[in-house]
């Protein structure tokens, strides 16, 4: 027997009903039958187990979700008069009767929790709503009972209630992606990391969002649709666009990607971003990585030079080792003449190549200027201001065609590539002795006040190095 008494469901309340018209009515015709099959089929399909009373509390519908979650087929429960003796224990029958068709007589629907017996003696927990179902004359006619697992509810409602959460109250970005790589929902974090309102964001490219970074991010999205969530949160530096300009933060990013819980195989409809601004960390952690192998080249130049006899060379051993991965060229410079004391402007100055790196190559320093012939830097050259002073100088070309700023760099009697340059002064003994210029390409950043502060100790050592050189030349022979 089936939950109907024909065809999967019944299709009207209550098992003994009237004949429509009469004891020899003709046999239902193909489109009743038709809409009593659609019926059966509708609540067959359901995800929630439902059952219906009529107004004497007998059984008249049971799908395949009951079944499921009791054991107890259509046959067996439709026709009986409520769960008393097969759904329920005896000693709470009456009180889940009595519950069950107060709904009759309430407005909307009634939730309830009942301890359900399966076919096989266990016993179910499960979460009911029930309601009246009204005849043509607005008289209750029976109730129906939606009811499904309480874990089951509580699993459904604690997933609604986290989305609810993520998406109001959390602490770190969430973002919604479809399968066409832009946002769908956006909460509230996100749309502040991001500079926008939550609903201006929807629908709208990522590189309209970002100014920077949308091929790594559009990668890993398209990466998680295809094969799954990575493994692991990555790391990204991205640009936002904001009010004051442009500003580079790091994103640490999961990803999950979300298949429809409906379609018989995953179907991807989208992806879950979610993130944290991680930026002050790991600039926190970038500036102390620097800082380490800064230390560690001023401590190997330190033993490198006291292995030098001859001092001037122990000088270019301290520019060679602070090249590595600060500057792309080094030039060392030293005063025409006797050392400048402070204060000392009466002549103007006059620099001389002692040491410059290869232009067109990395290499060590080459010792130049034999000769001592002065440089031909122009006034105003960062080098002689340098001098003049006695103090750091930072230059940069700026924002101009490369053209330009070869012309700039030229000018300036440096190689054509560069594009930033930082002077700092030699000073030993209260006297200037000359200059230090490191000098960086366009693909490198401009010169920042660490790199200055790092610059100033690698010129100390030089200027010692140099003042020693001195000193040992004019000791007389003995």
């Amino acid at each position: 027997m089936s939950a109907s008494r024909r065809s999967g469901t019944t299709d009207e309340l209550g098992p003994d009903e009237p004949e429509r018209d009469g004891p020899h009515a003709p046999d239902d015709g193909p489109e009743e039958s038709g809409g009593s099959d659609l019926l059966a089929a509708l609540l067959d399909g359901m995800d929630a187990a439902l059952c219906a009373f009529d107004a004497d509390g007998v059984v008249t519908h049971w799908n395949r979700e009951a079944e499921r979650i009791l054991g107890w087929t259509a046959a067996e429960a439709v026709g009986r008069h409520g769960f008393a003796g097969w759904a329920v224990r005896s000693a709470d029958a009456e009180d889940v009767q009595a519950r069950l068709m107060s709904a009759m007589h309430a407005p909307g629907r009634q939730v309830h929790e009942f301890a359900l017996v399966t076919k096989d003696g266990g016993r179910v927990l499960v979460r009911t709503q029930s309601a009246a179902v009204r005849g043509p004359d607005g008289k209750p006619a029976g109730l129906y009972c939606a009811f499904s697992e309480v874990h089951a509810q509580i699993d459904l409602e604690r997933s609604i209630a986290l989305s609810e959460a993520l998406f109001e109250d959390a602490s770190w970005g969430v973002v919604l992606v479809d399968a066409d790589l832009r946002p769908a929902v956006v909460n509230a974090h996100a749309a502040r990391a991001l500079g926008i309102g939550r609903t201006s964001a929807l629908g709208r490219p990522l590189g309209e969002l970002l100014a920077q970074g949308v091929e790594e991010l559009e990668g890993a999205l398209t990466h998680v649709l295809a094969e799954g969530a990575p493994p692991a949160p990555a790391e990204m530096w991205v640009t936002v666009r904001t009010a004051e300009g442009e500003n580079r933060r790091c994103w640490r990013s999961g990803f999950v990607r979300l298949a429809s819980p409906l379609a018989e195989e995953p179907v991807p409809l989208g992806v879950g971003w979610l993130f944290q601004d991680v930026t002050e960390g790991k600039q926190g952690e970038q500036e102390a990585a620097l800082l380490r192998f800064r230390t560690n080249q001023l401590h190997r130049a330190a033993r490198a030079a006291a292995e030098c006899e001859d001092p001037a060379e122990a000088a270019t051993v301290h520019l060679d080792f602070a090249l590595a991965g600060f500057a792309d060229h080094a030039l060392l410079d030293r005063l025409a003449g006797a050392p400048r004391a402070e204060g000392d402007d009466a002549a103007p100055a006059r620099l001389v190549r002692l040491a410059a790196t290869p232009a067109g190559a990395p290499g060590p320093s080459l010792l130049t200027g034999a000769a001592g012939l002065p440089l031909r830097y122009e006034e105003g050259h960062p080098a002689l201001s340098c001098v003049q002073r006695a103090g750091t100088v930072r230059a940069d070309a700026g924002s101009v065609p490369a053209e330009r700023a070869r012309e700039w760099a030229l000018a300036r009697q440096w190689p054509g590539d560069v594009v930033h340059a930082l002077c700092a002064v030699l000073r030993s003994r209260g006297r200037t002795l000359g200059v230090v210029t490191f000098l960086r390409g366009s693909g490198r950043s401009r010169f920042e006040r660490a790199d200055a502060a790092y610059a100033e100790d690698v010129a100390a050592r030089i200027a010692a190095a140099l003042d020693l050189a001195d000193a040992v030349r004019e000791k007389p022979a003995d």
